[in-house]
């Protein structure tokens, strides 16, 4: 990628507190230079992560992935901002650094670096350090990205804020080389600003960077006026189709692809999706330009905390050799939702953002789906037609319909455990984590073959797919599924497939370790 010589680097304050760096690994880590065998700190900056502040699958995805890292014997860190919502979780914050002055075009802004008392010791237990950048006129906001009105209007320098104090405090929590590892557009500014400003006396530690940039959503990229470039403090050059510049506006994620030098997302099949005009959000000519550069690797779930044989939290534990415990919770989901407790039909369950993307005009735009001979749960929250709608035919069918509006992790595992069926009839779904719980749960997926969702359920084997966002295809699939359970020897061959396969974070994390490797030897890391 090429580099911005002979710029100004934004101006920044030091820290003059003393450096706060986690320890490398030594020559025993798992990712090294090479040439050098050098250790490398792996830093991910997201604007989620759970369990502090999230609003759906990217702020587990990054947690995930990092604390598998961390317990491959790579160093980890992931630093993300002090939203109004961390502080609700982690109450025993404390400042490890002096405040600090950031750049951001015009404005000088300031920020501080904090941490969990009580997650301090996470290094050296094999866990990643987890740093908050604070600022409270940015992050000290009721809702993360928007309020009912809708999006923040100044996100752009919300999040430019927030890559640039984390890249101003890396030399204080990370020993170089460390590659930097970016997700969504939010945080896509991060390898722009590495690269555009990667000059001057000063810059050996960032020029000693390289950088990865895993798109979650593609459907959210970060569009912005023109005037952005400026407040953002961005060259003008880099304004421009292979860059920055998108039908007259700004796009951050599309940016951000141009300079890092790999970008991933999050299955193998979205990856081809987004590379069709059908699929890529109309920044399909930005993802085939990639080329070798752009991979697809699939989400996990940590199978520990989703365990049928030792979850906690669910009326009777089961496996896949002994499923009787499974009988068991599907009657007390029964009675939790107040539905008669008839074992011989299936219960439908669904637990998803209540939103478009989700295929909620499948399930209600035809009188026939919820006619079905079956129970249907809906678990989540979401847009107020689609809540209102539901909740109104839970009243209409109170003995064939539970809604459940407030969700949580609990809810969800006593879902999990309880429905026979989950359905997942997305309209683009680029990983998916629900139909990997499910089927660890014996709940086979009825699923459109798109995403992650293809690449996780096999159709006839462990889940029900269909291929059109239609209607009809979507009811077709429901309607193989009920004809499949009312074999209950073939449907309980079909749970034990679905309960043996592999979703764990080890194979995904070993991918992205591979990802990393191919960016450490390139000769732009190297030079």
């Amino acid at each position: 990628m090429a580099s911005r010589r002979g710029r100004t680097p934004p101006t920044v304050t030091p820290l003059s507190s003393t450096p706060v760096s986690s320890a490398a690994n030594g020559s025993g880590s798992p990712l090294v230079t090479s040439p050098g065998n050098e250790p490398v700190t792996v830093v991910h900056l997201a604007a989620e992560l759970a369990p502090f502040a999230r609003t759906g699958g990217l702020g587990e995805a990054v947690s995930s992935l990092a604390h598998y890292q961390a317990r491959s014997g790579i160093t980890s860190v992931i630093i993300m901002p002090l939203y109004k919502q961390v502080v609700e979780v982690a109450t025993d914050l404390e400042p490890v650094s002096e405040p600090f002055t950031v750049q951001v075009g015009p404005r000088r802004e300031e920020g501080r670096l904090y941490e969990s008392r009580a997650l301090m010791g996470n290094p050296g237990h094999g866990k990643p350090r987890i740093l908050f950048i604070h600022n409270p006129e940015y992050f000290g906001r009721d809702q993360i990205y928007g309020d009912s009105r809708g999006d923040y209007p100044d996100n752009h320098r919300r999040f430019a804020f927030f890559c640039l104090a984390a890249l101003t405090v890396l030399p204080e929590v990370a020993k170089a080389p460390v590659l930097l590892h970016a997700h969504d557009w939010h945080t896509a500014l991060a390898p722009i600003y590495l690269r555009a400003y990667d000059s001057g006396p000063d810059r050996e530690f960032y020029r000693r960077m390289s950088s990865v940039l895993t798109v979650h959503n593609a459907g959210f990229q970060g569009h912005f006026p023109t005037d952005a470039m400026q407040e953002l403090g961005l060259p003008w050059d880099l304004y421009n189709f292979a860059q920055l510049e998108w039908y007259g506006r700004v796009n951050l994620l599309k940016g951000g692809m141009a300079f890092a030098d790999a970008v991933t997302t999050v299955s193998p099949s979205h990856a081809h999706e987004l590379r069709t005009a059908a699929g890529g959000f109309g920044l399909h000519d930005a993802f085939i330009g990639l080329r070798e550069r752009f991979v697809g690797i699939v989400n996990g779930i940590d199978q520990h905390e989703w365990n049928p044989a030792t979850d906690p939290i669910i009326t009777a534990r089961y496996t896949r050799e002994d499923l009787s415990g499974k009988k068991r919770c599907k009657a007390a989901l029964q009675r939790v939702f107040g539905l008669p407790q008839r074992s011989r039909v299936p219960i439908f369950g669904m637990s998803a953002r209540m939103v478009y993307q989700k295929g909620l005009d499948l399930i209600l735009g035809s009188p026939r789906f919820l006619s079905l001979d079956a129970q249907f749960l809906f678990l989540g929250q979401g847009e107020k037609r689609y809540v209102e709608i539901l909740t109104e035919l839970a009243l209409r069918a109170p003995g064939r319909i539970g809604v459940q509006t407030n969700f949580t992790s609990t809810q969800e595992h006593r879902l999990m455990a309880g429905a026979d069926v989950i359905i997942m009839p997305s309209q683009y779904e680029p990983c998916g984590l629900t139909q990997m719980r499910a089927q660890r749960y014996g709940s086979l997926p009825v699923a459109r073959r798109v995403g992650g969702l293809a690449d996780t359920i096999e159709d006839g084997v462990t889940g029900f797919l269909f291929d059109g966002f239609t209607t009809p295809e979507f009811l077709s699939a429901c309607i193989r599924a009920i004809d499949h359970y009312q074999h209950q020897d073939a449907w309980q061959e079909m749970q034990r497939e679905a309960m043996s396969r592999d979703f764990g974070w080890e194979r995904s994390e070993l991918k992205y370790r591979d990802v990393y490797r191919r960016v450490l030897a390139s000769p732009r890391f190297r030079r």
